[in-house]
């Protein structure tokens, strides 16, 4: 056993495998269960070290190293479970728990992915790892503190994704994406119309707002979102009615477009800085290895050169030097996995037999004899559920560049055959809702400066046809508008000059001709672009003007908060804010009065009073309608608790 100088027992692990190790120790037994004992017996690693765990201090020390080990074979998609409790300080004279491979009863699915496949399939992996939800039902979990974030739970049995898509981990994944996936640490399992829709949110005003936007919805759990959202209906029944009369030394909130330049813009970003990487994505040693061992196990008897291995699972190289480097690397990975032992025990990650005159001669690897570790090979048949609805949610968001979001869409075809009907949950960022049909070419129209023929409905119903140029697209009250320019009669082609419509009334609020369309992208229902016969010179109206042209019909509103300088009022366009006792007077333009009241809702614990009374009666009828669905909802549980006992 290995000593420090300190008396304290020291964990030795000459080939930095000890997990390996462990995996091939558990792989080789299974379907039997292994004591600790057993395990710190049979690896290297840990019989060193801890012996026959013999005192308290050797197996309070292997309890804690085997289960940061399990940990790490846990995050690479390798669930390790047990039967009888764990070791602990506190039980003294109590035997060790047996632990297995966790490999499951369910076939797992193999598939073939193509190259083009991966940037996208390395998203969805992100995307899908980092939604906590499972589709599975989940055990009543112990009371954990609300602000505490929802840790990912590991779908079981272990993934093992990386077994057929190797080269996962070398992808890049975009930092707008990366960005929008942490910054929601929360998971919740809502009910939309009886389905379920997974959904990971910033805080709970975040969800309750998501819940009150999207009809016939409810949240299922954490019982501590519940309760939260129970909390802000009775404070926004309470809410006062605001005095909304202007003040002088107000501020404005600056409306911001969206640009038709902010991919290449976030691209540029990327390129300059080093990526994020997740914790699902490491690029450790270990970790390679993993991957690794699970795609020779996934593909025993095929053939591969050190240079393809090298790229796929570090990544390519920029010269040959470092090519070489790679395949050194990756050849030092092939004689790590074929490691026996000193004493010749299988005590070492001996995970294959290679054809090393093969591989010495041409540098190509040929593995056998995996140890049963093609069991792990695949997608479990919950996970890829969960990766089908990643896909197709990527597929529809503003996440991804054009070009992957369009492989996105080829690939959900081809995933969702593997999923029964009814079985791919939904997916959701709140407050990144999924673009407009039209959306994607309304932007690439902007940026290459180019006129629409579009079809889309008016407020009546009806289907009207009329070519414009759009200008700009800007997010207001959670929806996607567009600026459209219409007099564009002298750019047109000669063909369509009869749907060229430029309205000459005069716009209440701005005085002017309504020379501008501001339409929801939602409405066009058919779009192509059409080119100019010349280049047209579109006036640059900022957002905020663009605005006067839709609101003439909107509501003056106010609310009035607790504290200043709240970051949800960032996010109102043209508002106007302004001192006010503790806290600040907001006065804005609303054009629907439903995403207000959802709003102040939402917002209840900082809002202390509403105006105009329409609204704050509106308001406190909504939270008293949810509330009664609350209730009616908890009883409808708990009558059917007690029929279960």
């Amino acid at each position: 056993m290995a000593e420090g100088s300190n008396g304290r027992r020291r964990f030795s692990d000459k080939w930095g495998k000890h997990e390996l190790d462990v995996l091939a120790v558990l792989s080789s037994a299974f379907p039997q269960w292994l004591t600790s004992r057993q395990i710190a017996q049979r690896v290297k690693a840990y019989a060193d070290s801890y012996g026959e765990l013999a005192d308290q201090a050797a197996k309070a020390a292997f309890a804690k190293q085997f289960q940061r080990d399990r940990a790490k074979l846990a995050a690479m998609g390798i669930a390790i479970e047990s039967r009888q409790p764990e070791y602990s300080s506190k039980s003294e004279g109590q035997d060790f728990a047996s632990y297995r491979l966790q490999l499951g009863d369910e076939p797992r699915i193999r598939l073939k992915f193509q190259p083009e496949d991966m940037p996208v399939l390395a998203a969805a992996n992100y995307l899908a790892r980092s939604m906590s939800m499972s589709s599975a039902p989940q055990p009543q979990p112990q009371h954990v503190s609300r602000t505490a974030p929802r840790v990912p739970q590991t779908p079981i049995p272990g993934l093992g994704l990386d077994s057929i898509a190797p080269g996962l981990g070398t992808q890049h994944i975009p930092e707008n994406l990366v960005k929008e996936v942490d910054s929601r640490r929360f998971a919740a399992t809502l009910s939309v119309n009886g389905e379920s829709l997974n959904v990971a949110y910033t805080d709970t005003d975040d969800l309750v707002m998501f819940v009150l936007e999207h009809p016939n919805t409810s949240i299922v759990n954490p019982p501590e979102a519940v309760d939260a959202f129970r909390r802000r209906l009775n404070a926004a029944i309470g809410f006062q009615l605001a005095d909304d009369s202007a003040n002088m030394s107000s501020a404005k909130v600056a409306a911001h477009a969206i640009d038709a330049d902010d991919e290449a813009e976030d691209e540029d970003g990327a390129n300059g800085k080093g990526h994020k990487k997740s914790s699902f994505q490491t690029g450790s040693e270990v970790d390679r290895r993993l991957r690794l061992m699970l795609f020779l196990s996934a593909h025993m008897g095929e053939e591969y050169s050190l240079s393809e291995l090298a790229v796929r699972f570090i990544g390519v190289p920029k010269n040959d030097d470092e090519r070489k480097k790679f395949v050194q690397t990756i050849h030092k990975d092939i004689n790590t996995l074929t490691t026996v032992s000193d004493d010749g025990e299988m005590a070492g990650s001996q995970f294959f037999d290679i054809d090393w005159s093969l591989l010495e001669a041409e540098g190509i690897v040929c593995a056998t004899n995996s140890l049963g570790l093609e069991r792990l090979a695949g997608i479990s048949p919950q996970y890829m559920s969960m990766l089908t609805a990643s896909v197709n949610y990527l597929a529809h968001a503003p996440l991804l560049p054009a070009e992957e979001r369009s492989q996105a869409v080829d690939l959900y075809d081809r995933l969702r055959q593997y999923v029964e009907p009814g079985q791919t949950p939904w997916l959701s960022l709140t407050g990144y809702e999924v673009e407009p049909r039209s959306f994607g070419i309304v932007k690439k129209a902007i940026a290459e400066h180019a006129l629409l023929d579009m079809k889309y409905t008016d407020g009546s119903g009806r289907i009207r046809e009329r070519l414009v140029a759009p200008s700009k697209i800007y997010v207001d009250e959670g929806v996607y508008y567009v600026a459209l320019w219409t007099d564009v009669e002298d750019v047109a082609p000669a063909a369509l000059h009869k749907i060229v419509h430029k309205d000459m009334t005069i716009n209440k609020e701005t005085g002017e001709p309504r020379i501008w369309q501001i339409l929801r992208i939602a409405r066009i229902e058919e779009v192509q672009e059409v080119e100019p016969t010349k280049p047209m010179q579109i006036p640059d109206v900022s957002v905020s003007d663009l605005r006067k042209w839709s609101i003439e019909t909107s509501t003056s509103a106010a609310f009035i908060t607790d504290q200043p300088h709240l970051e949800f009022i960032r996010t109102l366009g043209d508002a106007e804010v302004e001192p006010c006792g503790e806290g600040e007077k907001v006065r804005l333009q609303i054009q629907s009065d439903s995403w207000f009241v959802a709003f102040c809702i939402a917002h209840a614990r900082h809002i202390l009073a509403v105006a105009p009374e329409t609204l704050r009666t509106m308001i406190i009828a909504r939270a008293k309608r949810e509330l009664s669905m609350l209730d009616e909802n908890g009883e409808a549980d708990s009558a059917e608790e007690h029929h279960a006992r």
